[in-house]
C-alpha cells in the first residue's frame, strides 16, 4: 500500500485528480491509515493509469466510468466497449468537421481583410452580423 503522493507519481495523475476520481466513484473506496491518510494498492494505480489514458483519448468522465466498470467486469461483452468507443469516435469526427468549417470561414475572412490602416474589416463585420 502506498500514499496518495506515490500513487499520483506512479500513475502520472495529480493528487488532486486522484481525490477527484475517487469522489466520482471511479476508484473503489481506498483504505485509510488510523490517522485518515489514504492508502492505494497497485490495482488502484493501474486504474488511475486507465483513467488517465481514457482522458488522453478524450473520453468523458461518464464514459470512463462505464469503461472502468466494463474493464473490471471479466464477463463483459466487448460489444459494449466497442459501442462506447464508436460513439466517441463519431462525436470526435463531428467536432473535427465543425472545427474545420470554422477554420475555413476564418481563413476566408482573413483573406478578405486588407490588414491595412483603413478601419473597415470583414472579420469584424462578420462577427457583428452574428451567425449566418
Amino acid at each position: 500500500m502506498i500514499n496518495i503522493g506515490e500513487a499520483a507519481r506512479r500513475s502520472g495523475v495529480s493528487a488532486k485528480m486522484v481525490r477527484h476520481y475517487e469522489s466520482l466513484g471511479l476508484l473503489p473506496k481506498v483504505a485509510r491509515t488510523d490517522s485518515g491518510y489514504r492508502l492505494y494498492s497497485d490495482a488502484d494505480v493501474h486504474t488511475l493509469r486507465f483513467i488517465k489514458r481514457g482522458r488522453e483519448l478524450g473520453f468523458s468522465m461518464e464514459e470512463i466510468g462505464e469503461l472502468v466498470g466494463l474493464w473490471q467486469n471479466r464477463r463483459r461483452a466487448s460489444a459494449s466497449v466497442r459501442k462506447i468507443a464508436q460513439k466517441h469516435a463519431d462525436d470526435l469526427g463531428e467536432r473535427i468537421a465543425q472545427m474545420q468549417a470554422m477554420q475555413r470561414t476564418l481563413k476566408h475572412l482573413i483573406h478578405c481583410c486588407a490588414g491595412d490602416d483603413r478601419p473597415d474589416c470583414p472579420i469584424l463585420d462578420d462577427l457583428a452580423a452574428g451567425s449566418h
